[in-house]
């Protein structure tokens, strides 16, 4: 089904030009090639084809625009055609020549003359005619995927040789074009109605394919030679692009990395919990993750533990297990020795979860806690954690840890993903397991065979159940005894939070057994990929649908050597078993009665299904053809070889069905008995009576014969076996489909971003262009998905998943192609790089998509076999061979050439035994409906007779047993082999011996041995002659079989060691072609060298496949080496592929050697280093006594080199060093490999260029500085613009502030200004802090910011992109450009309004707080000193232990600089130019230099807990040189978050101590220190670099106070000095506060004030200000260090790769020869200030009443309040909750008393007395609690010191939060006391009280947000009413009592001068309250407690019944006197 196009030619063309056309149906266009230099005739002579999934619509449009081709700008169109396909519709073929039309739609002179084809679905139109059409016979197979959607690099396209030649025949032409166009770039677009393309052309970026084939590529079809920069470097798509369309790529990667174990760490901090739900709990957290579980300590009485605890998990397993294991925190209640406690709530989550976060962490999160025994409880409190998992070598960056002083938003920062709802609901999980089928022997069958001779039966010998996993539980069904296929209709239903927070279920088959359960086979279901989380998403659907299970062979052993297989780890070699099952969810609705609330695992039965609901049984037929078996390894023996296909259990002979015993034939009878029987009888020629063919699945067993050393291959040459087999499957290719057409666009843009990073890394033009290109493809690949998916039949047995996921996938893609077509047109060159990660995106959700949960047919195993024993597999998935009738949805590798390479299965193949090829397979593979099966050996390659079985004679579709090729062509292969790079070092010396085996069909040959190097330059042709292959020839050209290379050491004894491999493609000539340019000769190119998954080289070489004709060899281009090289036997690279050379000087800098380890023993002592580079080199000076200085006494050396034109193909330079010893001996202690020379290039700086601009002054006005919060101070600005900018704050910003000030924020208390002498350097770091933070936050916001102005800019920037006169405008609107920002930023921070708590502080001088280490910053300080580590002894061969480090023998200090020779003069001609130095002008002498190193410690953060507690003690200690400086007096007890604030000075001599090493170290009571981690800092570099990080330079010079300059030389001299080094003009300090720098002018204040306030004038200011605004000064002018802290990670030798903490440091040195510097900065760690608080308890009011009075039954309280020195008086509690019921009244009463207490300070906790029998929940107490504490005011955190335990052996410091806890009590006499309620107060922000008792209400505790918060510390005094608070059995808050209280805060001192006594007493006592009478016991006063009984209780009832009474009295009255009255009225008496 497809239409076709010949577009023949386009005559009357006007002029000389260049010309292309593009031809477009629904969407997808076609470029033709360009030809050149035509008149007027353009003869094209192109066919196109478009591959039609429906119908064509007779009013569809073809378009066909002519355009003059330009190589520079866009393509300038000359007209179009449109052509109405009715007529082609009906008639199937038409000829047409027509003129074209202009853009006006007006017709033009040039006329166009094609043929169009269209081949209907049905057939119905136009039956083939081959002869008229193309000139091929071989069209026959047009309509099934002839041409498939194959892409090939359109990067690398000339090297594969897709240019058309003459020779070629039309038909390839056509091939060729429809490749080249971009052959997927469909789209669903159909031309309506027909409109000219107004200005069409000039909008798009023309033909965005061929602007791809840059340049170079168009200069090359002119016949041009190829610019040096088209060759890749190491191109990925070198190997993998395919050319052809009838070979696959092959797979590079060989050794499967899954199932490998690897280090991982989960560490978790538990810092708090927050709302439990209890009353009065002693709560503990328990951490588990995996089986392993520790616990917090315990926190007494608390509803909100504050721990900060921290713990730690190693573990060393496979990556898949590690992510599925669960993280469970468990909160549980009064835990102890004795009993287990009870779970207040848990929250659980996977690993993977945590893993696949940004940076691997959640940091500073809430858990919300749920109680898993109690689906309606709803929340059961919060828990504040950081989680973070690290696997080897990823470092986790932790937000900087400063006070976190912002009140916590718990529902803003939850434990969840993002995207996960907070709301999680519970939901049921139901699994259904129905049936399985197929599955293996697990029982040996001796007894068996004993059972069946004893007891006559015969079993199956498997007893199968299935058990799913899911988030830490566990499910099982019953168990089927002796089943093969066993029967289940079984659900298991889990209960779990949804969405859940674990990824995976895992369901497993596995076998019961008396002694030991084993796993049959695991299959994971992915929960992403079977629901969608958006708004139009669905619930997690399955099936029900089978399930294919993998793992070990079938052979049944005792001791399974791969039974991990079966587990699911690693990649299964062998089909296990199938499983029918599906999955469904229903969210529970926890309010309805009827829920079962339990989450335990249950196991129903449940309904089973319908057979044909999973697809229609349908037969298929695979079949396969072994064109090549080479590289088989020798060590598997000479026997015979056969191979094995097997597809399920299909085609397994030896170990496949294990018959069921019962056999029952199925509905719909899909041939199960036959099957069973069919596999018995494989003989070759055996059939069914009407010729059906019975399935053969392996070759006859053949003997290999011997290729070299190391490999056989089999004697496939013109015969080629083949195998056959019929299996029955459900249909649901469908599914298949989708996925193989989303894979396709994904493939393709995987391969178009190669290209385009290739481009950017080549530095090649336009690579934007190429990324346009990619984006046009993806957004048709997108819209052509749409389409085809949605003809999708709707058959019953679609599932559920299957709708939904066809839904979400197309929309997902219709919106991933508009996306793409925005982003294409943001696409420009300055954005490239961040686009091009966006689109890397794409590529991730298109995989992820394509990625089909429901399987069907299971995947193909391939088997060698030698001598009946499995000796290695290849795995294809059966989707890739799938076929179809539409292109797209074949699979890729359908009816293709696939090369594939065997693998050794499980574990056998870890580890360089599976880096050895087993044999590599050239095999053509084809899956289909049997009765598609007519086409099915379309793909290969011509010119084959078929040999079939006797049977199969005559019948035209009985498939072959084998191949026999007629037609065989004789070719010559010459590969030309240049060099390898940074190849793997093999030998203990660090070096290897490399050689290369270059493998092609069944020959293979060896290039030299070069010794000695990792860098071997080979320059060798090797020649294979009479390469024998079978085909076609055409085919040939473009099918030529890959070459392989792999790279060996040559050891002495013993076999050569494998160290790497690489595939590559020749470029082929036939016979008839010429041998000229733009293919010949070819160019080299790089290949990536593997070492199973990981790189290991590059390799630089040319291939070439040259067909050897009727002349013989003589008509092949000679062999032409360079003449000068005698090497005997060896043939050079010839000259037209060897590299172009020019001669350039190579400059070395020695400066010295560094931390040189012994060799063999021995110490080195007389080092040299030798330099090489292409053979040529140079030798350093000897150092004489490396003990006594290790520099070298010639600095600099240079030598001559010829090295090639083009930069990317510069050889590697080699260092090497050896230690001269006695008798002119050396040896080599280790060696360096410069891999890339292009950063040690010398560039002449660009004149005109702004910093050379020395014309003009420019002002840089500096006021006094402003705070970041307001705005950023760093100016940068254009050399060569002359703006004055004035940085200041807005003048309305300063009245702002002052009205701030005076207005106050609300309720915010002002704070006084901190006074000079209270800041200390902590102060500033503080400040730094937040400002940093401030920065990161203003970060993200402008980063935002900046993407929406892009957006707006785009538009515009697209016309000024593409349009001619770019120069002058583009630059002048890229500098406005430059400024808006910065204006923007400015406008943006005026009118943010200040957040209230940020008060208006004094500022502070602050530092610069590095989050990583300075040398990041600074670029590890190499600006003009390299470091080159010195490597010896081999790369460790498991990945595990390889670490570089351990390879390390010492460094190599110096530079390199290559230029071209004669240099230009200006360089020489430089004043002071020392021809000595050459380029290494002005370095500094490397004499010994004496230095004091001063090393500040700040503190260090999530150090990794090293005792048993989870705890570490550590100290610090400092090696330099000779000196060892260990604090261990210091230590810091049981902390993990440590402030050492220490310094410390070291004297040092550089260069011989230049090594610093911090540690921090654990102390032990016993035992040794333990190591914790150690930073290494290179004091040298730092010393020497041009950034001057000696000491960093301030933000202000001040001689006094916190901020004294710390540096001996002031800024003036440091200015002086810097300007005299860099030959920089000045500095010229003038009047008015101004200093000129070369044409820089600054201006600043110029007085400083001393310590007595005297202002005196000084340059200093001005001086300071110049240097930090370094950078800005033309030529010399750098980034200087500032004064600052940096992180530096901790690492431990022990745990390569994984971080143990991070310090804060600096480094401050200081030559010894130069005036001595201050004492140091003090920064030892704040002491906390003493404070006590007093507490006065007056009252509480409306206690909630508990007891019953003994008497009156009256409920009541005996209350009690229970309560620095903090001064904390109790005066009232009202309305308390009542208690006791009074005995007699039944009255409610409470004996009420309040307890009060500082947070971590439980244990002395004060209570006031109590009120007895308080009637009204009223109480008096009149009550002082006084809690003295130690506050630390910077981090508003108490200090404690105490034992932990008793058997502590020293006090451990805790830091907590200054929080006042006060509770109210019911005393109870002789059981415990009960709990009323609480209420706690942050300290430092607490609601203010209310006035009254009615004020005051529940809202203070639930709505802080809104209420005005005071801060005891700054208001000191504070007095008022608060509410107790307390869950009631619905988990709601209610007020149980109101407190009024007084606090008053004071410090020690004025404690002392002012004391005060607990409680009533004395000094200062309180009055005694004043209690009523009623709280006195009855019987004492029983009159007034009568009193109060009747006139509070009975006052209205007494009332109602006095007056009832009195009415009674009155009827009754009037009754009693009525009659009488009556007679009387009557009787008139």
């Amino acid at each position: 089904m497809a239409l076709l196009l010949q577009l023949r030619t386009v005559s009357g063309l006007r002029g000389k030009a260049d010309r292309i056309a593009k031809a477009a149906f629904r969407g997808l266009s076609f470029y033709t090639r360009v030809l050149e230099n035509c008149e007027d005739e353009a003869r094209f002579d192109e066919t196109f084809r478009w591959p039609v999934a429906s119908n064509i619509d007779g009013n569809e449009i073809l378009e066909i625009q002519v355009f003059n081709y330009s190589k520079v700008f866009t393509n300038r169109l000359i007209g179009t055609f449109r052509m109405v396909l009715q007529k082609v519709v009906e008639e199937g073929q038409v000829e047409v020549t027509d003129t074209l039309i202009d853009d006006n739609n007006s017709a033009i002179q040039t006329s166009i003359s094609i043929e169009i084809r269209y081949q209907a679905l049905d057939g119905t139109v136009g039956a083939w005619n081959d002869k008229e059409f193309l000139e091929t016979p071989s069209m026959h197979s047009e309509g099934d995927g002839r041409y498939p959607l194959e892409t090939d690099s359109l990067l690398s396209s000339h090297r594969q040789g897709s240019d058309v030649s003459p020779g070629k025949s039309k038909q390839q032409s056509a091939e060729r074009s429809f490749r080249r166009a971009g052959k997927g770039v469909f789209s669903a677009m159909k031309l309506g109605k027909t409109r000219p393309p107004k200005d069409d052309h000039r909008k798009q970026d023309e033909p965005a394919v061929l602007e791809a084939e840059d340049l170079d590529r168009k200069a090359m079809r002119q016949g041009g030679r190829l610019e040096p920069d088209t060759i890749s470097l190491a191109s990925v798509t070198a190997v993998t692009t395919n050319v052809s369309n009838k070979r696959s790529k092959p797979d590079i990667k060989m050794e499967p990395s899954a199932g490998r174990p690897m280090d991982y760490q989960v560490s978790i901090t538990i810092i708090e919990a927050r709302q439990l739900v209890g009353l009065n709990m002693d709560p503990v957290v328990c951490v588990e993750v995996g089986d392993e579980k520790k616990y917090t300590s315990m926190k007494e009485s608390t509803n909100c533990p504050y721990y900060n605890e921290y713990f730690v998990f190693d573990f060393h397993v496979p990556p898949d297990v590690m992510f599925d294991k669960i993280i469970k925190l468990s909160v549980i209640h009064s835990k102890n020795l004795l009993r287990s406690g009870t779970l207040v709530g848990s929250f659980k989550m996977d690993v993977g979860t945590v893993y696949t976060q940004p940076e691997h962490q959640f940091y500073h999160k809430w858990a919300i806690l749920s109680d898993p025994e109690d689906l309606t409880a709803g929340l059961k409190g919060y828990l504040k954690c950081d989680i973070a998992v690290v696997g080897k070598g990823d470092n986790i960056k932790t937000p900087h840890k400063a006070n976190e002083t912002e009140e916590d938003d718990i529902e803003g920062n939850l434990l969840l993903p993002d995207g996960v709802p907070p709301e999680r609901q519970w939901a049921r999980f139901y699994i259904k397991i129905y049936r399985a089928e197929g599955l293996p022997r697990m029982n040996t069958s001796i007894m068996a065979n004993v059972k069946k001779a004893f007891i006559g039966e015969n079993k199956d010998l498997v007893d199968p159940y299935v058990q799913v996993v899911f988030a830490g539980q566990k499910g099982k069904t019953s168990i089927q005894k002796s089943s093969y296929e066993p029967l289940w209709n079984e659900q298991i239903v889990f209960t779990e939070m949804f969405p859940p927070l674990c990824k995976r279920i895992k369901i497993q088959i596995r076998d019961s057994d008396k002694v030991n359960d084993v796993a049959i086979g695991t299959h994971f279901i992915d929960l992403r990929k079977i629901s969608n989380e958006g708004d139009k998403g669905f619930l997690p659907t399955f099936g029900p649908a089978w399930v294919n299970m993998y793992g070990s062979t079938r052979n049944y052993t005792l001791m399974d050597e791969h039974q991990e297989l079966n587990e699911g780890l690693g990649e299964g070699v062998s089909f296990r078993a199938r499983l029918l099952m599906s999955l469904a969810v229903e969210i529970l609705d926890t309010s309805n009665p009827e829920i079962n609330s339990s989450t335990e695992v249950q196991v129903e039965q449940a309904t089973s299904i319908a057979d044909n609901c999973t697809g229609k049984m349908e037969e298929f037929f695979l079949f396969g053809a072994f064109l090549e078996a080479t590289m088989i390894d020798r060590k598997i023996g000479d026997k015979p070889i056969n191979f094995e296909v097997t597809i399920g259990n299909y085609g397994n002979q030896i170990d496949g069905m294990a018959k069921p015993i019962l056999r029952r034939k199925k509905e719909g009878g899909d041939g199960d008995e036959e099957e069973s029987e069919l596999l018995q009888n494989s003989s070759e020629d055996e059939g069914d009576e009407d010729g059906e063919l019975v399935s053969v699945s392996s070759t006859q067993p053949v003997k290999p014969l011997v290729t070299d050393r190391n490999y056989f291959h089999l004697p496939y040459f013109e015969k080629k076996p083949c195998i056959y087999i019929k299996s029955w499957w459900q249909d649901q290719r469908r599914r298949l489909y989708n996925a193989n057409i989303m894979d396709k666009i994904a493939d393709k843009l995987e391969e178009g971003l190669n290209d385009v990073q290739e481009m950017i890394k080549t530095e090649k033009p336009h690579p934007e262009r190429r990324l346009r290109g990619v984006l046009e493809e993806l957004s048709s690949g997108c819209l052509r998905f749409v389409m085809l998916a949605d003809k999708d039949q709707h058959h019953s047995s679609r599932t559920r998943l299957d709708r939904e996921r066809l839904k979400s996938c197309m929309r997902e893609l219709e919106n991933m192609g508009q996306q793409a077509t925005t982003l294409r047109s943001q696409v420009k060159k300055n954005t490239v790089k961040d686009k091009l990660k966006l689109v890397q995106n794409f590529l991730q959700k298109l995989r992820f998509l394509a990625d089909e949960p429901q399987h069907t047919i299971p995947d193909i195993f391939i088997w060698m076999m030698s001598n009946n024993k499995r000796i290695a597999y290849a795995r294809v998935p059966s989707k890739d061979i799938l076929y179809s009738i539409v292109d797209e949805e074949m699979g890729k590798d359908c009816a293709k050439v696939k090369t594939i390479f065997l693998k050794l299965p499980g574990k056998r193949g870890f580890g360089p035994a599976g880096w050895t090829v087993q044999a590599k397979m050239e095999m053509y593979l084809w899956l289909g409906l049997n009765k598609q099966r007519k086409d099915f050996l379309s793909g290969l390659p011509c010119g084959f007779e078929e040999k079939k079985t006797t049977r199969g004679q005559n019948l035209p579709s009985f498939p072959p047993i084998s191949l026999l090729y007629t037609k065989k062509q004789v070719f010559q292969l010459r590969a030309h082999m240049y060099q390898a790079r940074s190849l793997f070092a093999a030998d203990s010396s660090g070096l290897s011996d490399p050689f290369a085996r270059v493998f092609f069909i069944s020959q293979s040959q060896c290039t030299e041995v070069l010794n000695e190097t990792l860098c071997p330059t080979w320059d060798q042709l090797l020649v294979f002659d009479n390469v024998e292959l079978y085909g076609e020839a055409h085919e040939m050209r473009d099918d030529p079989p890959i070459i392989v290379i792999e790279i060996y050491d040559q050891d002495t004894v013993g076999k050569a060691d494998f160290m790497g491999r690489t595939f590559a493609k020749p470029v082929v000539k036939m016979s008839d072609e010429h041998y000229c340019p733009p293919r010949f000769p070819p160019q080299l190119e790089y290949y990536q060298i593997y070492r199973g998954n990981s790189t290991a080289g590059d390799l630089l070489a040319a291939f070439e496949l040259l067909q050897i004709g009727p002349g013989g060899k003589s008509d092949l281009p000679p062999v032409d080496g360079p003449t000068d090289m005698d090497r005997g036997p060896i043939l050079p690279v010839p000259l037209g592929i060897r590299p172009v050379l020019s001669k350039y000087r190579v400059e070395i800098l020695f400066w010295g050697l560094r931390d040189l380890k012994r060799v063999n023993l021995a110490q080195v002592d007389r080092p040299r280093v030798d330099i090489e580079c292409a053979g040529k080199g140079v030798q350093s000076a000897l150092i004489q006594n490396y003990k006594k200085n290790p520099n070298f006494s010639t600095l600099v050396k240079w030598f001559e080199v010829d090295l090639p034109e083009n930069e990317l193909l510069h050889p590697p330079l080699n260092i090497r060093v050896v230690d001269c010893r006695a008798f002119g001996r050396y040896t080599l202690v280790g060696s360096h490999a410069v891999s890339s020379l292009r950063k040690f290039i010398y560039r002449p700086p660009d004149k005109n260029a702004q910093h050379w601009n020395m014309t003009g002054e420019i002002v840089v006005n500096m006021e006094p500085e402003v705070p970041i919060k307001k705005m950023e101070t760093m100016v940068k600005l254009e050399a060569n613009s002359d703006a004055v900018v004035k940085v200041d704050v807005s003048e309305e910003e300063k009245e702002k502030k002052k009205k701030k000030k005076k207005g106050g924020g609300g309720e915010e208390v002002e704070e006084e200004e901190p006074d000079e002498s209270m800041l200390d350097w902590w102060s500033k770091y503080f400040a730094s802090i937040e400002t940093m933070k401030e920065q990161l936050r203003q970060q993200e916001a402008a980063a935002a910011e900046a993407e929406e102005k892009e957006e707006m800019e785009i538009a515009e920037e697209i016309k000024l992109d593409d349009s001619p006169m770019k120069g002058s405008k583009g630059q002048a609107k890229n500098k406005e450009k430059s400024k808006t920002p910065k204006d923007d930023k400015k406008k943006k921070q005026q009118s943010a309004p200040e957040l209230p708590e940020k008060k208006n502080k004094q500022k502070i001088d602050e530092l610069k707080v590095f989050n990583k280490e300075l040398e990041a910053e600074f670029d590890n300080f190499e600006d003009w000193l390299h470091t080159f580590n010195l490597l010896r002894g081999k790369i460790g061969d498991n990945d595990d232990n390889a670490t570089e480090e351990e390879r390390i023998v010492g460094r190599f200090k110096g530079s390199m600089c290559v230029y071209k020779v004669p240099l230009p003069d200006d360089i020489t001609k430089e004043a002071g130019y020392d021809p000595n130095f050459g380029m290494f002008q002005g370095i500094p002498s490397n004499d010994p230099i004496n230095v004091l190193v001063r090393v500040y410690i700040v503190r260090a953060t999530d150090l990794h807990p090293a005792d048993i507690n989870g705890k570490a003690d550590p100290y610090i200690a400092i090696r330099l040189g000779k000196t060892d400086i260990k604090d261990k007096e210091n230590y810091i007890s049981k902390q993990l978050n440590p402030v050492f604030g220490k310094s410390f000075d070291i004297e040092a001599t550089f260069p011989m101590e230049s090594m610093l090493t911090v540690a921090v170290y654990d102390w032990d009571l016993v035992g040794t220190d333990d190591l914790i981690g150690e930073t290494k800092i290179d004091l040298e570099n730092r010393y020497y670099s041009k950034h001057r990080a000696t000491c960093g330079v301030s933000q202000t010079y001040s001689i006094h106070g916190y901020n004294t300059w710390r540096d001996p030389m002031k800024p003036s001299q440091i200015l002086s000095k810097l300007c005299k080094e860099g030959k920089v003009d000045g500095p010229h300090f003038g009047p008015g506060g101004r200093v000129k720098v070369a044409n820089r002018v600054f201006t600043g204040p110029t007085e400083i004030e001393d310590e007595n306030g005297q202002k005196k004038q000084t340059d200093e200011h001005l001086a300071l200000t110049v240097l930090r605004h370094w950078e800005d000064i033309p030529r010399a002018g750098c980034k200087l260090v500032p004064e600052h802290v940096e992180t530096r990670p901790l690492l431990n030798p022990d745990k390569p790769g994984i971080e143990q903490g991070r310090l804060e440091m600096w480094v401050d040195m200081f030559p010894m020869d130069m005036p001595a510097p201050g004492p140091a900065t003090d920064i030892s760690p704040r002491k906390p200030k003493k404070y006590e608080l007093r507490v006065i308890v007056w009252n509480t009011d409306e206690v909630i009443l508990e007891d019953d009075d003994y008497f009156t039954g009256e409920k009541s309280s005996d209350i009690f309040v229970r309560g620095f020195e903090l001064r904390v008086i109790i005066w009232n509690t009202d309305e308390v909750v009542l208690e006791d019921d009074a005995f007699l009244a039944g009255e409610k009463m409470s004996d009420i008393y309040v307890r009060g207490w500082l947070k971590g300070q439980q244990e002395d906790k004060q209570d006031t007395d109590v009120h007895y029998h308080s009637l009204t929940g009223e109480g008096n107490f009149n009550w002082r609690y006084i809690f003295p504490f130690d506050y630390l005011m910077a981090e508003e955190k108490i200090v404690i010191s105490k034992k932990e335990s008793m058997f502590s052996w020293d006090e451990t410091e805790y830091k907590i939060p200054a929080r006042l806890t006060l509770q109210v009590w019911d005393a109870d006499h002789f059981s415990a006391d009960d709990f009323l309620g609480a209420i706690e107060l942050d300290l430092n922000r607490f609601p203010r009280g209310a006035k009254t008792s009615k004020q005051c209400s529940l809202e203070m505790v639930t709505n802080e947000a809104e209420l005005p918060m005071v801060s005891i510390f700054k208001q000191k005094r504070v007095k008022g009413w608060w509410p107790f608070v307390a869950r009631d059995e619905n988990d709601e808050l209610e007020v149980t009592g109101k407190v009024e209280a007084e606090l008053h805060l004071l410090t020690a001192e004025e404690a002392e001068k002012s004391p005060a006594g607990l409680a009533r007493n004395e000094p200062d006592p309180l009055e005694k309250p004043n209690r009523p009478d009623t709280s006195f016991i009855w019987f004492l006063n029983p009159l007034k407690s009568i009193k109060y009984l009747i006139c509070t209780r009975y006052k209205w009832l007494i009332i109602k019944i006095v007056l009832a009474l009195l009415l009674l009295i009155m009827i009754a009255l009037f009754l009693y006197s009525m009659p009488g009255y009556m007679v009387k009225k009557l009787l008139g008496a």
